[in-house]
């Protein structure tokens, strides 16, 4: 019997061969010359002691996080990773952290400095970037949104919940047509007795498809403003679909949402989001935040390295032994170093009240690109491993390429900053009449 016949008869019986489904070795049997990232390694990327920087209660963040995720994350992420499925069996763990809230005072939230949040963000992200990318999502965006726009009964009803994680919530802006022009969006808000009447599409919007609540932007059709408003999950007219094929991130649930005349009444308007600019409020903080999850991805990249160069042997001897693998180690760490203290020096100008939109920016857009150079400096030193997910880097370096283009693309951020040294705005190209004339 031939192999195709012989596949062609047992799918005919409606099973696959059994040949099919022969299951993988375990990593750790398939290739016992390393320690896989579900043992996750022990951080050696604080080379400039940063963490003698950091206060006391700032140090205990950082070790309860870093205690969690290296626990009860980074046996499960690669598998997950791999399924692009959510591991909702960590939220309580996450929730009991009590970081979700960050920079938020009262109604149950942390109260924590900035640079403690940003800390919290980045030793998550270390082990796993989608599981920061979830919170995130739930705290920088949505719950820094209720908290600076929100009335205080909003603040009252949503906030107390949303900080123990017993509630998930999430930020949509980005719509399938309005990009990094999202201040173009077109969803639409329309006034009728009671309430709104929300029509249109979001996409690409993180834990969507599960999220119990939904910040909602859209266009007052009477002022052309945008305004903001909280939409339940479960509400008439609003479905949240899961984007499939995506090759980074793939733990976080990104969504389509599709507004068909739902109702959203008076008390659920945020009263403080009467304009574009006052999404801005929430993007300067949540901006400061995401440059945090370059810094814990690329910490987790070269403690991965480390450990994989001193335990694999080619030649005769560890890989570490070997000059060029020494320099791209070090390459690696400068770069983490600079990126450290870029990111706790905007904490710092944040918590002073001395930060500006373009300081933010530029650190975002450049952590983020070194951190590219970082991680592929990573895939290059695990050779063959370094395309596994079970070595973490494989994995980081992917869940780089979401983080490099969210929260605004490098080409944006640049621009918030060139606008903000030269004084002239060029995010829209001339207009053709001007081009004519020139």
């Amino acid at each position: 019997m031939t192999l195709h016949s012989r596949y062609q008869d047992e799918t005919d019986k409606s099973a696959k061969p059994s040949y099919y489904y022969s299951p993988p070795l375990n990593v750790s049997v398939a290739f016992p010359q390393a320690t896989p990232a579900s043992n996750f390694p022990p951080s050696a990327s604080d080379y400039y002691q940063f963490g003698d920087l950091l206060r006391p209660e700032e140090q205990d963040v950082l070790k309860k996080v870093r205690e969690c995720m290296e626990k009860e994350v980074a046996p499960i992420m690669a598998e997950y990773w791999e399924k692009a499925e959510f591991p909702f069996q960590i939220v309580p763990k996450l929730g009991a952290l009590r970081v979700a809230g960050g920079t938020i005072k009262g109604y149950g939230c942390p109260g924590l400095s900035l640079t403690a949040s940003c800390i919290a963000i980045s030793e998550v992200a270390r082990v796993d970037a989608s599981c920061s990318t979830f919170i995130l999502v739930h705290s920088s965006l949505a719950m820094l949104t209720i908290a600076l726009c929100g009335s205080e009964e909003q603040k009252q009803k949503y906030l107390p919940s949303l900080a123990q994680l017993k509630t998930i919530a999430c930020w949509a802006l980005t719509e399938p047509d309005y990009g990094s022009d999202a201040s173009s969006l077109k969803t639409t808000a329309t006034k009728v007795e009671g309430g709104w009447i929300l029509e249109g599409q979001k996409r690409w919007i993180g834990n969507s498809t599960f999220a119990d609540v939904l910040v909602i932007f859209a266009r007052n059709t009477t002022t052309n403003q945008i305004n903001g408003y909280l939409v339940k999950k479960g509400s008439p007219g609003l479905t949240a679909t899961k984007i499939p094929n995506k090759i980074g991130l793939r733990i976080v649930q990104n969504g389509d949402i599709l507004l068909k005349k739902v109702f959203v009444p008076d008390e659920d308007r945020l009263p403080g989001v009467n304009s574009f600019q006052d999404t801005s409020k929430v993007l300067a903080v949540s901006r400061v935040t995401v440059a945090w999850q370059p810094i814990g991805i690329s910490m987790g990249v070269y403690d991965m390295c480390v450990r994989y160069l001193k335990e694999r042997k080619q030649f005769g001897a560890p890989l570490a032994a070997f000059q060029l693998n020494q320099q791209k180690l070090a390459r690696m760490l400068g770069n983490i170093q600079a990126m450290t203290l870029v990111g706790w020096r905007l904490c710092k100008l944040y918590e002073e009240g001395k930060m500006t939109p373009g300081q933010a920016s530029l650190g975002k857009s450049w952590i983020t690109l070194t951190a590219r150079e970082t991680a592929a400096l990573g895939r290059e030193l695990l050779g063959g491993n370094g395309i596994l997910a079970d070595f973490l880097v494989a994995k980081a370096f992917c869940d780089l390429e979401p983080i490099y283009t969210y929260e605004g693309t490098y080409e944006i951020n640049s621009l918030v900053t060139g606008r903000e040294i030269t004084g002239f705005a060029s995010f829209k190209p001339a207009s053709t009449s001007q081009r004519s004339r020139m």
